[in-house]
Order: C-alpha cells, then sequence, then structure tokens
C-alpha cells in the first residue's frame, strides 16, 4: 500500500502527522483503516465489526442468538453489549465476554494463550479485528471530531488528538484540547471505564496519556522512550521520534501493534480501587507507562529463549511505579511456557525488604489472578512459606526476613524445579547472608563427581549454591544499586563491565514530573559553638570515650536542642506548611534514638511555648530507650501503636514526625513537603533519605530541605552515582579472596589441620547438641594463639582481615563459581571464629555533666539557600571492591600524600614511599573500626572531633612503627609532617565512618 498523497502545501500540517500514524499502523502492523461513518454515535461501537468478530471467531454462539433472535441478531448483540459497557466497562467486558438470554455466551476478544495448545484459543486471538478511524464525530449533541481512534473487535480501545510543532502546537495543545473540549460527561467514548479504556496527546516529539478525562482537572503522563537518559524520545532515521508506537525498534515491538496492545489489555490493564479519607473508593486504570511495558517484555522476551539461570538488574528510580511493575512481572513469568510449550518457572517468588508486605504489590497480583491457590502471600510464618513451595503454588510473596530464616533451609534440594526470584531494593537484600540463605534454599543438588569424598563433595556444593544456579533467575529493583548490585545482577557489556539490564534513572523520572529534584531547594545551617573547662582539674577520663560525650553533651544540651527546635518550627509555619493548602508535612531526620526523643520534646516544648494550635509532632524509632533514667517508647510517646503511625501523620492531626533509623527508607508520604536533616549522611544513605521528600502529590511543586550537618557538595556527590545510568569503573578481582586468605596465614595462627577437622565434624554433625563444645575446642586453639602470639596491633588487623574475607568470600562466591573447597572451608571455619574472637576492651570514661563543662556560645548560622541540582551530563561511576576496611583514596587526598612524602624525605633524607605511607591507612582503619570512635567521627562536627582524633592517631601510630624506628623518628620530630598527614587522614577517617554508618 502506497503512502497517502498530499499536497506540497500540506506537508507541514497536522494532517500529515494523523495520515503518516494511521498509514504505518496499517501497513507495518496489520490495521484496517475503517470509515468515520461506521461509528455509531450512540452506542460508541463500530456494529459491524461487532457482529463480524463474533460471527467468525464464534459460529455456534452467532447461530443460537440469528435464531433466538431472529432479523434482530445484530441489534441485540449491541443493546446488550453497551449495557454490560455501562455496568462493568471496557476491559471487564474485553476480559470476560458477555451473556444473552438463553445463556448465549459471547466473547469480545482473544488473547494469546501462555501455551499454544489449546487451538481454538489461538483461532480466537488471531481472529481479533483491530481497526482506526480518522476524524471521528463522536457527540450526539456536537460535530466533535477526535482525529484518530482505534478499536479491537467494534470497541474502541484508545482516542489520539494529534498536534504539529511546525505549526506552533505541541502534544501540551493537545493536553489542553482534551481539558476544554473534551467533556466526558453525556459521552459513552469519553466516559471513564464504558468508553475508551486510554487517551493519547500527540505530537511528532512525544506522547502523554491518560486513562480518565476530568474536564480541568485531567492528569496527563508522560508516554515516551526516554532521550539520553531524560525525558522525551531518540531520534528515529527518517521518521518522527514518535515512531515506537507504530515501529519496532532497537529489538522492541511497536506499542500499537497488535501483540503488545493486546498484552497490555490481557496482562496489563487493570481497575485500581484506592480507599479516600471517609472511606469512598476512588477507582482509576492503570494503563503501564512505557518503561514498565518495555523493563517486563523485555525480561519475559529474554526469560522465553533462554530460560532460568540469569540475573537482571533493573534500575527504576523512585516514582517509576515499582509495585506495579514487579506485580505484572510476577504474573508474567508464572505464565511463562518455552518454545516447547513447557513453563519456563515452577514458582515465582517475590521477596521485599520489609516485614509487612507490600499491600499494592498483593492487590496487583490478585487482580490478574483468580485460580485459588495460584498466589500465595506469606504474611505469618516460615512454615508457610515452605508449604507453598512444596503445594506449587506458582506466585508467593514473601519478606527477606521469613526467607532467610532456618525454617526454609530443608527446601534447599528443590530438584527439578526452576524459579524466578524477585527482589525489591535489592541492594539491601542481597549484598550478605540473606542472598546466600535464599539461593541455597531453592538451589538444585546436583553433583556426581565420584572421585571426591563425602566431605569434598559437601563442601563443594555448600560453594555451589552460593554461585549462579542453573535453576534460578534473580530479578532485582533498585534506584539505588551499589557496586555489588552491579556486579552480582548486572549484564555485562562489550567492555566487561556490569550494567543494568533496565533503566529508568533518576533523572527521567525527575524530567517526567514523577518525582520532585529534592535538590532543588537545599539549605545548610553551621554549627558553632566553643566548649570552656568548668573546673581545673581535668576528670580521669580515657581520651577516647570523653571526647564522644563532650560531643554529645554539646549537641543534646537544651540550649542547641531549643535554638534547633526553634528554627525548625519557625522555617516550617513560613515556607512548608502553607503548600498543599495547609496539608504539607515535615520529617526531622536525627543521629539517634535518644536524640529523637530529646528533639522531639524541644519541638514540642517549642509549639507549646508560642501558642501554635496548627502544629503536632510525632516520634518514630525501634524498640526501648533509657532517656534521662525512663524507659521510653514509641507507642508510649505517641499515645498509639507503632502500626497506625502512617495513617495518623497522614491526617490532619499531625504535621511533623522526628524519626531516628526508620521511615528514612520504603516510607511514601507523599505530602512530606520539608525535611530537617540533623545527621551526618553519605552515599545510599543521603539519597534514600532525602527520597522521602520526592513523591508528587496535586499541588505539590518544590520541596525544602534545611541540613544541619552536612555541606552541598557532600550530598551532591552521594547523588551523582544514581542520577543517570548507574556504572561502575571496572569489576572486582574474585583473585582478591585468594590475597586475602594469604595475608591472614602469614600471621602463623590458622592451623590447617585444625581447620581440617573442623569442617569434617561440622559437615558430619546431625545438628546434636553435644557437637556444639567439640567444635568450638577446635576454633578456640586458634582463638588461643591469637590472644598469645599476636600483639594488639596484629590482632586488630587479623580481626579486619578475617571480616574482609568473609565478607568479600560470601559475595564473590554468589557473582563466579570458585570451585575451590579450601576456601569454603576457610569460610565455615573463619565464620565460628570470628564470632569466638576476644573483642576489643570497651572505651571507658564517665559521663561529661554541666559541672565539667560549661556551654559558652552556641549559634547556628543561616547558609546560602541553593539550588544543588545536578546536571543532566554529571555522572560519577562506583568503584569495583578493592580495598578491605579502608575507603579507597581520591585524586586530591593521593596528591597530598605525594607532596607529604616529598617534604618527609626532603627534611630526612630517606627514601620512603606510598606504600611505606598505605601503612598508617591500617592505623585509621583501627580507629574507623572501633564502634565509639566511627560514632564520634559521623556524629559531630570535625572541630569538636579534630582535637582527640589527633591524640587517639599519634597514640596507634606509636605502637603501629614500634619496630620501625626511621619512621617513627620522622613522624615524632617533624611536627609539620605529622600534622599534614594526621589532617589527611582525619579526613580519610570522617569519610569512612560515614561510608559504614
Amino acid at each position: 500500500m502506497t503512502s497517502p498523497s498530499l499536497s506540497r502545501d500540506k506537508l507541514h500540517t497536522e494532517e500529515a502527522v494523523e495520515l503518516h500514524l494511521v498509514h504505518q499502523l496499517v501497513t507495518r502492523q496489520g490495521w484496517q483503516e475503517r470509515p468515520p461513518s461506521a461509528y455509531d454515535r450512540s452506542s460508541a461501537l463500530d456494529p459491524e465489526m461487532v457482529e463480524d468478530y463474533v460471527r467468525t471467531t464464534q459460529p455456534d454462539a452467532w447461530k443460537r442468538l440469528s435464531d433466538q433472535y431472529v432479523g434482530k441478531a445484530r441489534e441485540t448483540l449491541v443493546q446488550q453489549l453497551v449495557k454490560q459497557l455501562q455496568a462493568v466497562g471496557t476491559l471487564e467486558v474485553l476480559r470476560n465476554g458477555i451473556k444473552i438470554i438463553p445463556g448465549i455466551k459471547i466473547s469480545l476478544c482473544g488473547f494469546r494463550p501462555a501455551s499454544g495448545l489449546n487451538a481454538d484459543l489461538v483461532r480466537a486471538y488471531e481472529g481479533n479485528r483491530l481497526t482506526v478511524m480518522r476524524q471521528v464525530r463522536y457527540s450526539t449533541r456536537n460535530e466533535n471530531a477526535i482525529d484518530v481512534v482505534l478499536f479491537i473487535n467494534g470497541l474502541p480501545i484508545i482516542t489520539m488528538e494529534l498536534k504539529n510543532t511546525a505549526t506552533g502546537s505541541t502534544y501540551l495543545t493537545a493536553e489542553k484540547q482534551y481539558r476544554k473540549d473534551r467533556a466526558p460527561n453525556g459521552e459513552p467514548l469519553l466516559t471513564f471505564k464504558r468508553g475508551a479504556l486510554l487517551h493519547l496527546a500527540v505530537d511528532q516529539d512525544n506522547v502523554s496519556m491518560t486513562t480518565q478525562l476530568e474536564n480541568g482537572r485531567t492528569r496527563f503522563l508522560p508516554f515516551n522512550r526516554g532521550r539520553d537518559g531524560g525525558a522525551g524520545n531518540p531520534d528515529v532515521s527518517d521518521e518522527f521520534r514518535i515512531a515506537f508506537l507504530y515501529r519496532d525498534i532497537d529489538g522492541a515491538e511497536a506499542a500499537l501493534s497488535r501483540d503488545v496492545l493486546l498484552d497490555i489489555l490481557n496482562r496489563f490493564a487493570l481497575v485500581s480501587e484506592v480507599e479516600q479519607p471517609g472511606g469512598r473508593l476512588k477507582r482509576t486504570t492503570v494503563w503501564p507507562r512505557y518503561h514498565q511495558l518495555d523493563a517486563v517484555r523485555r525480561i519475559v522476551k529474554h526469560a522465553r529463549r533462554l530460560g532460568a539461570g540469569h540475573n537482571y538488574l533493573l534500575q527504576h528510580s523512585a516514582g517509576s511505579g515499582k509495585s506495579n511493575t514487579i506485580a505484572w512481572t510476577a504474573y508474567q513469568l508464572a505464565l511463562l511456557h518455552d518454545d516447547n510449550e513447557r513453563p519456563v518457572f515452577d514458582s515465582v517468588i517475590v521477596v521485599v525488604d520489609r516485614k509487612v508486605l507490600d499491600q499494592q504489590l498483593q492487590g496487583t497480583i490478585r487482580s490478574f489472578v483468580t485460580t485459588p491457590g495460584y498466589f500465595r502471600p506469606i504474611d505469618e510464618t516460615s512454615a508457610q512459606l515452605r508449604t507453598a513451595i512444596q503445594s506449587g503454588a506458582r506466585i508467593i510473596a514473601t519478606t527477606i526476613h521469613k526467607f532467610s530464616t532456618d525454617h526454609v533451609n530443608v527446601l534447599k534440594n528443590e530438584a527439578g524445579k526452576r524459579f524466578a526470584i524477585i527482589i525489591d531494593e535489592a541492594h539491601s537484600s542481597q549484598s550478605g547472608k540473606h542472598a546466600d540463605n535464599l539461593g541455597r534454599v531453592l538451589a538444585e543438588s546436583v553433583l556426581a563427581d565420584e572421585d571426591l569424598d563425602d566431605n569434598e563433595r559437601a563442601l563443594l556444593e555448600l560453594q555451589r549454591m552460593r554461585g549462579p544456579q542453573a535453576n534460578l533467575s534473580y530479578l532485582a529493583f533498585t534506584a539505588t544499586p551499589k557496586n555489588v548490585t552491579l556486579e552480582r545482577f548486572g549484564v555485562r557489556g562489550s567492555d566487561g563491565l556490569p550494567r543494568p539490564f533496565h533503566l529508568y534513572s533518576m533523572r527521567q523520572a525527575i524530567e517526567e514530573g514523577f518525582i520532585l529534584d529534592v535538590l532543588r531547594n537545599y539549605q545548610t545551617y553551621k554549627t558553632y559553638f566553643a566548649l570552656e573547662r568548668a573546673i581545673e582539674d581535668d576528670p580521669q577520663l580515657s581520651p577516647r570515650k570523653s571526647n564522644r560525650k563532650v560531643a554529645r553533651y554539646v549537641d543534646f544540651h537544651e540550649t542547641a536542642m531549643e535554638q534547633k527546635a526553634e528554627v525548625i518550627v519557625e522555617h516550617f509555619r513560613r515556607h512548608a506548611l502553607p503548600e498543599l493548602n495547609g496539608q504539607a508535612k515535615a520529617m526531622v531526620v536525627t543521629a539517634s534514638r535518644e536524640h529523637a526523643v530529646r528533639t522531639h520534646r524541644a519541638i514540642t516544648r517549642y509549639i507549646r511555648q508560642e501558642g501554635y494550635d496548627d502544629l503536632k509532632a510525632l516520634v518514630a524509632f525501634s524498640g526501648e530507650i533509657v532517656v534521662d533514667g525512663a524507659n521510653l517508647t514509641e507507642p508510649g510517646i505517641n499515645g498509639f501503636g507503632e502500626t497506625e503511625l502512617p495513617g495518623r501523620f497522614d491526617s490532619d492531626d499531625y504535621n511533623v514526625v522526628v524519626v531516628a533509623e526508620k521511615y528514612q527508607t520504603g516510607f511514601d508520604q507523599p505530602k512530606l513537603v520539608a525535611m530537617y536533616v540533623d545527621r551526618h549522611l553519605s552515599g545510599i544513605q543521603a539519597v534514600q533519605t532525602l527520597s522521602r521528600l520526592n513523591r508528587t502529590f496535586p499541588g505539590k511543586e518544590r520541596t525544602y530541605v534545611l541540613d544541619f550537618r552536612n555541606e552541598v557538595e557532600d550530598i551532591k556527590e552521594a547523588f551523582r552515582p544514581y542520577f543517570n545510568t548507574t556504572a561502575m569503573e571496572e569489576v572486582s578481582d574474585p583473585h582478591q579472596v585468594y590475597a586475602l586468605l594469604a595475608r591472614m596465614q602469614e600471621m602463623h595462627i590458622l592451623d590447617q589441620g585444625e581447620i581440617d577437622r573442623f569442617v569434617s565434624r561440622f559437615l558430619q554433625a546431625q545438628q546434636r547438641a553435644d557437637e556444639r563444645p567439640v567444635l568450638e575446642g577446635i576454633v578456640r586453639e586458634t582463638v588461643e594463639r591469637f590472644r598469645t602470639v599476636l600483639t594488639e596491633e596484629q590482632q586488630e588487623e587479623f580481626r579486619q582481615l578475617l571480616a574482609s574475607f568473609l565478607r568479600f568470600y560470601a559475595f564473590i562466591s554468589q557473582v563466579v563459581a570458585l570451585e575451590d573447597s579450601d576456601l569454603e572451608k576457610m569460610y565455615l571455619f573463619g565464620s565460628w571464629l570470628k564470632r569466638l574472637l576476644p573483642s576489643r576492651e570497651a572505651p571507658q570514661g564517665g559521663d561529661v555533666t554541666d559541672d565539667m563543662l560549661e556551654l559558652q556560645a552556641f549559634r547556628l548560622k543561616e547558609g546560602d539557600v541553593v539550588d544543588a541540582s545536578l546536571e543532566a551530563t554529571e555522572a560519577k561511576p562506583l568503584s569495583p571492591i578493592d580495598r578491605f576496611g579502608a575507603n579507597p583514596f581520591t585524586e586530591e587526598e593521593r596528591r597530598t600524600l605525594s607532596e607529604i612524602i616529598k617534604a618527609f624525605n626532603d627534611r630526612h633524607a630517606t627514601n620512603f614511599t606510598e606504600d611505606d605511607y598505605i601503612r598508617f591507612e591500617a592505623v585509621n582503619e583501627a580507629i574507623i573500626d572501633d564502634e565509639a570512635w566511627a560514632e564520634m567521627l559521623r556524629n559531630n562536627p570535625p572541630e569538636v572531633v579534630r582535637p582527640r582524633f589527633g591524640e587517639e592517631f599519634m597514640r596507634r601510630a606509636i605502637l603501629a612503627f614500634q619496630r620501625d624506628r626511621q619512621m617513627q623518628s620522622a613522624f615524632l620530630q617533624d611536627r609539620e609532617g605529622r600534622e599534614m598527614i594526621m589532617g589527611l587522614m582525619f579526613g580519610r577517617a570522617v569519610r569512612g565512618a560515614r561510608r559504614i554508618a
């Protein structure tokens, strides 16, 4: 079919765009163009196509209908169809058909069956009539015409208003036309549920969509592929950018192709019911956004072709509609059959990193599943999970906490079964033992090397179950993948580096308006204070703990608390509270549970003192804490149970919540407009915490961040890796596991004979209580050498090496097949050894009180309000796992270190190298690994910590270099050089402490 002719002077018009789109649908995707006169305005149907589909695909039903209603078969069919459309809606009619007396079952659409074994279902699918009309005059009251309407078997599915950028109109003009000139009242084609399911506003470059016309309140969402990591659509050679609607591009079928559109109607589109305040249900039709549709279909296509045993990392930003994407993926994988008509997976297991299963996710899955036992949410005991797998449930939803318990380990030999495991927020679920246990639970057990003894076979089996599994496919969803997540689940590119299988970036979500840019209105406060000793004699306190308590005292001192409370309350009332017609909420992020309690007290006290009746604060923390001699809990302070807090906070009764390590992730409250940060944040923790603000809400156009602790550039640095595609500089070298093992062996406290004896006994143990002391006795022989052979500094080094080995082995064994039983032996033995090693001596010291210290001055200095938004090109790759127990050196730190080395060598005629000075890093690591020091470095301003850090670093450095007189002499004699190295190490210590928070 040749392209429709158009005069030269009309090539730049809207008509040309319309003709091209329809022509492409007809020639490329098999649509049939129908004249607009075939449209019946009163029924909003193409009656001829309705009859044609029923007559040709269901001849028996049509004959019964014709015999029963002689001469009125089509009229009766249309009348009854209209009644059902009005009663249950278009989507329900397409999926379930209608019945006409006497019991004549009529199907209105044939969907592709999960397998091709049922020939009747295949014929019904192939018999669908996809038709398109131009310039449809739809109203019985006026002559308004919609540019394009798409029908399936005579039922309208999609309306389209097309605009032409060459004449100054865009898709935004089309949106305005829908809002102003396409009133749905009294128009069956435009009525929610009863008429077309989707309305598209289109120009040559962009597409937006809505499923419900509500006049001026109609909300459109982008339906675009994304362009260079942001909003929009990429260029297409010799085509409009919207060609993805009607052309197959880059391995993806056209969005309006037969297969894709019918797939959406069958397995994506759904009617969602959300309870509103007052108990009213709001119904909306959910249609997948383009990235959701693309992600699910690409996964399904890949799994159908390659089967189980593959990993998929989906980096989908907050605001991406992740719960629905996961539910759609689970449902479609559960139905998936390969080319031989065999199910690809026996069960699909959805694992969320929350203690309470996502209700939206459950609801979406249930909306598609009607067969009893097909879907099993595990919301009680692990025994439920065991029963669900053994009974053959096709979709199982559970939490990472239940999946990793000992009760489930009996399932690790589900021989012959294949599983798809979908993990929500994979960065927190998959970096350690949870992932290890999860994989071992479901792995097949097939080792048949006859040359191996029982112990060797058992060791290799344990190791193999940690690694990639031919019967397991992992699908990991996260907005903020760590380096371990990328390496564990990413797809290797041509350069060998791992990348996400599918991307919907933070930048695209911001540009498309699905989330807000929380860095756009970011403000810092600088904390300054001075301490004056109130007594002449210093208290006899150890430097380490005293200093931590001094900093804590300043932070919790009533003067500081009261001033911060005033700033928070007044800022919120002045800037944020007027937003959302007074419904705006705020979150105050604190460093600890005690900090949260005292901050909540100060805010409540200030609100009461000022007589404000428009503010009321809640506090959120876990467990019980003693403050000023009183045992306190969250329910006790708030006056209601923990589970009630999200609902209470959503009401008009409360508008501020003070949190400590709670609700900083996984908490969706779209009315949050302001955040007050009173703790150090870095890395993923910074991104996740501030992202609580980014959810959209009607009327929410901006957010406010007031930060008492962090610098703007540090926060921007945290966001950079996740703004566009998260990438890596290079992959982790698996051989490092051998380097770690060798370094431990060099310390001469590990005995291979003891390790072999322990492992042999461990593998043969039958979970008898009397085995425990025997196993511990073997390990304690190593512990005794640890205590007597190693110095204090060597003990510290061994602890770090052992911890690094265990962490890295647990990770790398999930990525590559190691096939080395000696490593598995060391892992089993080391896991017990780590628990039995003597702990470091706890730092001692008394409390710092008003009698010892006097708060001379405390003031808050307001910083400039800045736009910290990232530029489109800003990105930062993640580093591989290549240093253990330490931070990698930044370029600036390496330059500084080189200058220090040169200065030392020039002054002392020495030949120190970078390797010599890297030994100072071990001193730094020991300080960071001390929990008391790490807390102090994280939670206090540098000017408070720096003096005591210098004393502690000096003490440890002298011990570390007691056998290296040349280095010790240079370090002690050269004050300027010493201050330089300690300044460098202090900066790295602060960064390292925040990184491991």
